[in-house]
């Protein structure tokens, strides 16, 4: 089960307590006072694993607890700090802070193996009454009690990491051509919203060359509100380095190829403008289905009016592919670098595990 939204629970481990004792040995009158103080509570971490690659597991484990500082002693004994909690997410896990009202705020995003983000700071441990005495009270009756861990409801949400993403109308032909082109095996049907969840497939060229493509789920007019879940969906291609238009040029769709880019590329630049700046492909799939060609004319005339090149396809036959693999390659090459950042104004997260939580 591919899961990319899911609400957990952190609590912290609370501070121990500070102990009150008094050295009591034979031949030692008013030994003076020898409370420890309370050890840490643990903190917790979320760290990015590329082992994971769906959130499923948090739904049926939705609560995280670091464990508590032990309760300092007498002699002076200091109690035990709380072992750190280490939870492993996703990589592209971006995590929300939900606040009263469920409104959230932004805390890290997690887009690189290894990031990890401390989400909830343990209790610091209460003074001992060996911190309290003084010339004119020599024998202190007070410790500090422990500090409570923090405590948080938080949102995460899975960002795909993929080299190319396949945007376009429910059933332009995505799955088919992801599932030709890689090992990928999602759902194909003739009906629209087939695909529900998206899928990562990897593209094998000569030469030792890959890339990995997403299969984004249908999108439709009103996307960037939300519609036909738009926002579970968009939300899949802000990472990409490359996007690609699949329209269906087909009469089946029963719409106008040009005007189905128009739609598509609008969501895109409602949901986020950046995406526009991406490097941009045309894809017209359903060639072998094709009835009329002035459709594909059209769509072809308004694309070069774009800038973006267009590549005749058939999923199902296999022609054209090769060339529109090709094309994909080369711009994610020209790319380069690590995959783009969905949120550039988010931390990367603490990648200084050695620093100490309560510093």
């Amino acid at each position: 089960m591919f899961v990319d939204e899911v609400d957990i629970r952190v609590s912290a481990g609370d501070g121990g307590n500070g102990c009150v004792s008094f050295r009591r040995e034979k031949f030692v009158p008013r030994g003076g006072p020898n409370g420890g103080d309370g050890g840490h509570g643990g903190s917790i971490y979320l760290v990015a694993s590329p082992h994971l690659n769906t959130l499923v597991n948090f739904r049926y484990h939705p609560e995280f607890k670091a464990r508590r500082g032990v309760h300092g002693q007498g002699s002076n004994r200091t109690g035990h700090d709380g072992a750190d909690l280490n939870v492993e997410v996703p990589v592209g896990t971006v995590v929300y802070r939900v606040l009263p009202g469920n409104e959230t705020e932004p805390v890290v995003d997690l887009a690189h193996e290894g990031d990890r983000a401390l989400v909830a700071r343990g209790g610091h441990g209460g003074r001992g009454n060996q911190h309290f005495a003084t010339s004119t009270n020599r024998a202190p009756r007070r410790a500090e009690p422990g500090q409570p861990g923090e405590q948080w409801h938080l949102r995460l949400q899975l960002k795909l990491l993929a080299d190319v993403g396949l945007v376009g109308y429910p059933n332009a032909g995505k799955s088919t051509l992801i599932s030709r082109v890689s090992a990928a095996k999602p759902k194909i049907a003739d009906y629209p919203f087939t695909t529900l969840t998206p899928h990562l497939g990897v593209v094998a060229l000569s030469d030792d060359r890959s890339f990995v493509v997403a299969d984004v789920p249908g999108l439709i007019e009103g996307a960037h509100r939300g519609q036909g879940l738009g926002h579970q969906f968009l939300r899949h291609v802000e990472r990409t380095k490359v996007l690609v238009h699949l329209v269906d040029v087909s009469l089946a769709s029963g719409r106008e190829p040009a005007d189905d880019l128009d739609v598509i590329r609008r969501e895109l630049q409602l949901f986020q403008a950046e995406l526009l700046d991406r490097p941009q492909l045309v894809a017209a799939t359903k060639i072998d289905a094709l009835d009329e060609p002035e459709r594909l004319e059209r769509l072809e005339s308004k694309a070069a009016s774009l800038g973006l090149p267009v590549f005749r396809i058939s999923a199902v036959t296999g022609a054209g592919v090769p060339e529109l693999l090709e094309a994909m390659w080369q711009r994610v090459a020209e790319r380069g670098g690590p995959l783009a950042d969905a949120r550039p104004d988010l931390p990367r997260g603490d990648l200084s595990p050695g620093a100490g939580p309560h510093e």
